[in-house]
């Protein structure tokens, strides 16, 4: 009889530990399908990268971080700031700032992000100035592409690429415009004077004073060496004299202070016009360099149109 007892006893409990078992064993299924599912979701944000990074501007990245972002969690509003937000507006808003070569330029704001969603917000943001970075180091190479890095003018071939430009637009509508040859009187003898370092300082306030005096929608880049072209666009022989001459006097007024050495240069500049001295860049180019040659010729620190030979 007391066998009987035992026995029963030692069925139930190990009936009772088969269901504590079982649902122990339930539970951490359970358990390991929310991990595998929040592991699945996690993997997810991070694999959206592609898909924001698929475009090198600014605003199309955000633009697909925004169509992301509501895949996953629900966001009231979103906006990308150049500037830090400031006023009541953006009391209600979590504010992002997003670093990029070290310094804040830019300002992530979301609003209405639920506390469970805060995580997942903060691992699609990083996959967000991932991309922004991407757009902007594109960007920045781009710009290096097309300027030169000494002088911050264009490079010659963008130059003559928008020279090329030009001319066809001017053939289209029938208007005039003027190029510049300009060149920095007895270079050279600044250079072996004082060094290269002095004879860049003089490149960089040459640039900077000749873009100071042109319009914004004139074009200035680095021929070679010590050399500047300049297009004034839809101006005839009167204003390119007038605009050439404004920008010799400037420089010729200047004192270029460059360590301990206070200096005033010159310059010359030889002036061709579209499409009187030529329908090519070719012509309209060689045309301006006898002109500025001609101005180098007669004394330097002048101004020269080219004129046909007599």
């Amino acid at each position: 009889m007391w066998n009987l007892v035992k026995i029963k006893k030692d069925r139930d409990f190990a009936k009772s530990e088969y269901d504590r078992l079982s649902l122990e064993n339930t539970q951490i299924k359970l358990s390991n399908l929310d991990l595998e599912k929040s592991a699945l979701t996690t993997i997810a944000l991070y694999d959206i990268t592609k898909e924001i990074c698929r475009s090198l501007d600014e605003d199309k990245v955000f633009a697909s971080f925004r169509e992301q972002i509501n895949k996953y969690i629900r966001v009231g509003d979103c906006k990308l700031l150049r500037e830090e937000p400031k006023g009541a507006q953006y009391k209600d808003y979590l504010v992002f700032p997003l670093s990029i070569d070290k310094m804040t330029t830019r300002y992530l704001l979301a609003s209405q992000i639920r506390g469970e969603d805060k995580d997942k917000f903060h691992i699609l943001t990083q996959q967000f100035i991932l991309g922004i970075k991407r757009a902007h180091f594109y960007q920045k190479v781009q710009e290096l592409a097309i300027t030169d890095s000494l002088t911050a003018s264009y490079s010659r071939r963008y130059l003559l690429d928008r020279f090329k430009e030009e001319i066809k637009r001017c053939e289209k509508l029938k208007y005039n415009f003027a190029f510049l040859m300009v060149d920095i009187d007895h270079f050279k003898d600044y250079n072996d004077r004082y060094g290269h370092l002095v004879g860049d300082a003089i490149l960089k306030e040459v640039a900077r004073t000749i873009k100071e005096n042109i319009r914004q929608i004139d074009l200035v880049g680095r021929y070679g060496g010590e050399e500047f072209s300049v297009i004034l666009t839809e101006t005839d022989k009167a204003g390119a004299r007038f605009a050439a001459e404004r920008i010799r006097q400037a420089i010729a007024q200047k004192e270029i202070k460059v360590y301990d050495e206070t200096l005033k240069v010159t310059i010359s500049i030889g002036i061709s016009i579209f499409a009187q001295n030529g329908q090519d860049a070719q012509s309209i180019i060689d045309t301006a360099d006898q002109a500025l040659y001609q101005a180098k010729q007669t004394g330097r620190n002048k101004v020269c149109i080219y004129s046909l030979p007599r």
